[in-house]
């Protein structure tokens, strides 16, 4: 029987310059949809690669005294060889200046135009270069382009106009009926309500300031608009022909299953590419997901802050799967993630090193301690508390990871496989096999246990393999075991015998102060790369505070707040959520303070809090003013509480 055929796209990469983390997290994460799905059964076509035209290349290439097609030549290299790095499994990985793409671009353009979908004229308004876009007056926010935030320019030009009118109502229809269409829905929303329902107006499709791009045949003063180039690689790169001589790779795999992209340029894969596809007369994808953003630290990514994280630097520092599983389990479905190198170090220390490599450590050495390496396959006579729950979790696992990938919730995925390390690592404390040891009588329970443990690691670790794909290798081969399908997965107890073989931690602990130097010197480095003068010394670190006036001091807002509730905040060891209650008002606030103080000693206190900081989401949850705190030279940290904490909550403080 056929395999079902399943095609995913990632947006292809701008070759302005070197991607960091938050890019290449797109990559990872479609690379895990890719290799799940074949794990599934389907026959996949994973597509990626770069888009090299446009204004901004052109003007980046004269810069560096090079020509455009050199420029991108070496920073499409550099983009491959990070998503080789990370284990990308794309099956092409397409560059928009591969000569079948141009070819086909030049005669969809023509299509376009003999078709009377294209017409010319003139247009005069506010240009972007870096997204190679033009807005009114009334689309600007502050002044500034409404996707980027940089600076705009006046520029008119003559430039032919694609009728996007003409397909709206259409569009809307099928977005309508679609629900599937635009995912998550808050950004269906988005888009309807932002654009569609507003009223399209004609796009922008060919430019005359610049030359880098693919020549309009029929008219050689203009070049294919950026965004038309770049979102029909989608379907070149499969084999699409203008002339409808397609090749077999499109006639299979198109229409894509899923597109997936950043959700800054959703409305390009939502609108724009919809329409080209209607105008053409082909199918539309069945699925466009528009994912957030990896964000550091304050979410402004910058060499001259020295705060860029790049995907190799930090693979050298932690390692390649190490790296894959912080991306992929550190994003919310759909709120923006949070990378720093220390929140990387954390994760690495309490997840892979304590949960899992502990885990695969602790077993091996067990089974090869007491039983010379080999454990035999536990009778269904011989089961004991906690056996049969043990194993049901094992298999519920396999039904509640799948589940999760088919809604493209990996990170949830890849928490139901932690669940079962650490149920696993709950298993030992409850069985206590060392005790076992001890007990000639108990040697025959003693098997069973180690048996059921290398069981479910295995399970484990052949569910981890989409995401993990090193780690799962490694551990399975600790078993001398082979990774298993989805359904054999469901099939706890599949060898008649266990033998394992010794293998060095997969995670060894690290300590962050080491790693601090390392750090240091790569942001230095970025900082010497745009010329940027070194940042001075901190002003905790010199000792120094600058000085404000009282006028400065009465803009800070300070109100006692009776906190109602605590609770930590999920996948985080140092931010608490407090419920605050100021007077007849109540409010959420993230707090860094949980190493100092737990949950439940937080109810009932009132604290002094900075009530005016603009409201903004840690970790996803809403944080509406800070808690005041001081902290020593030793690191000991107190509340700021009122003298009296009979006074009312809501109380100013001046």
């Amino acid at each position: 029987m056929a395999k079902k055929p399943y095609y995913i796209t990632t947006a292809i990469a701008y070759t302005s310059g070197k991607p960091h983390i938050g890019n290449t997290y797109e990559a990872i994460l479609a690379d895990a949809i890719a290799r799940f799905k074949r794990k599934q059964g389907y026959d996949v076509f994973f597509q990626t690669g770069t888009d090299e035209h446009g204004q901004k290349i052109e003007e980046k290439a004269k810069a560096a005294g090079v020509t455009p097609q050199k420029f991108v030549d070496g920073i499409a290299g550099e983009i491959k060889g990070i998503w080789d790095l990370v284990g990308t499994s794309y099956d092409r990985f397409i560059r928009t200046t591969d000569s079948d793409h141009v070819k086909q671009v030049a005669k969809i353009f023509k299509k376009f135009y003999d078709q009377g979908d294209i017409y010319k004229g003139h247009y005069e308004g506010m240009y972007c270069t870096p997204c190679e876009s033009f807005w009114t007056e009334s689309q600007l926010v502050d002044g500034k382009c409404p996707d980027c935030g940089r600076e705009v320019k006046p520029a008119r030009e003559e430039a032919y106009f694609f009728k996007m009118s003409k397909y709206a109502d259409r569009l809307i229809e099928h977005i309508n009926t679609h629900p599937e269409f635009i995912q998550p829905v808050s950004r269906k929303n988005e888009m309807m309500n932002n654009f569609l329902l507003k009223g399209l107006q004609d796009l922008c499709v060919s430019r005359t300031s610049f030359t880098w791009g693919v020549p309009v045949d029929f008219d050689n003063r203009h070049v294919v608009y950026v965004w038309m180039d770049a979102l029909t690689n989608y379907i070149t790169g499969i084999g699409y022909d203008a002339d409808g001589n397609h090749g077999e790779k499109y006639k299979k795999y198109w229409p894509a299953d899923l597109h997936l992209i950043g959700k800054d340029i959703l409305r390009f894969h939502t609108i724009y590419w919809p329409i080209f596809l209607m105008a053409m007369g082909e199918p539309l994808p069945k699925q466009v997901f528009g994912h957030p953003w990896l964000l550091q630290g304050d979410g402004k990514m910058s060499k001259s802050k020295g705060n860029v994280i790049y995907a190799d630097d930090l693979a050298r520092l932690f390692g390649i799967d190490a790296v894959r599983y912080f991306v992929l389990h550190e994003m919310p479905f759909d709120n923006d993630g949070q990378i720093t190198w220390e929140l990387v170090c954390e994760r690495f220390n309490t997840d892979l090193a304590n949960v899992l490599g502990n885990l695969v450590s602790r077993t091996v050495a067990m089974i090869g301690k007491y039983f010379g390496g080999t454990v035999v396959k536990s009778l269904p006579a011989n089961e004991q508390d906690p056996d049969a729950e043990f194993k049901a979790t094992a298999k519920e696992t396999v039904k509640k990871v799948v589940s999760k990938a088919e809604e493209l919730r990996i990170a949830d995925a890849i928490s139901e496989i932690f669940t079962l390390f650490r149920r696993a690592n709950k298993y030992i404390d409850e069985t206590m096999p060392w005790a076992l040891a001890k007990d000639e009588a108990q040697k025959g329970r003693l098997n069973d246990v180690l048996y059921n443990l290398a069981e479910a690691i295995q399970i484990g670790a052949s569910l981890l393999d989409s995401f993990m794909p090193e780690t799962s290798a490694k551990i399975v081969a600790a078993f001398n075991g082979t990774l298993r399908s989805l359904e054999a997965c469901e099939n706890f107890g599949i060898p008649d015998s266990v033998t394992v073989t010794a293998c060095p931690p997969l995670f060894a602990r690290l300590d962050y102060k080491t790693l601090e130097p390392e750090i240091e010197k790569i942001r230095q480095a970025q900082i010497a790369s745009v010329g940027a003068p070194v940042e001075e010394k901190k002003e905790e670190e010199t000792g120094k505070v600058p000085e404000i006036t009282i006028e400065d001091f009465a803009k800070v807002q300070l109100r006692v707040g009776e906190i109602i509730a605590c609770e930590p905040v999920p996948k985080s060891s140092k931010l608490l959520h407090e419920t605050v209650k100021f007077g007849n008002e109540v409010r959420s606030v993230v707090s860094g303070i949980a190493k100092h103080y737990k949950p439940e000693e937080m109810v009932g206190k009132k604290v002094v809090f900075v009530t005016n900081l603009a409201p903004r989401k840690v970790c996803g949850v809403l944080s509406e003013g800070m808690i005041l705190c001081a902290e020593d030279e030793d690191g000991v940290l107190s509340l700021v509480v009122p003298e009296k904490q009979d006074i009312k909550s809501g109380a100013n403080l001046g």
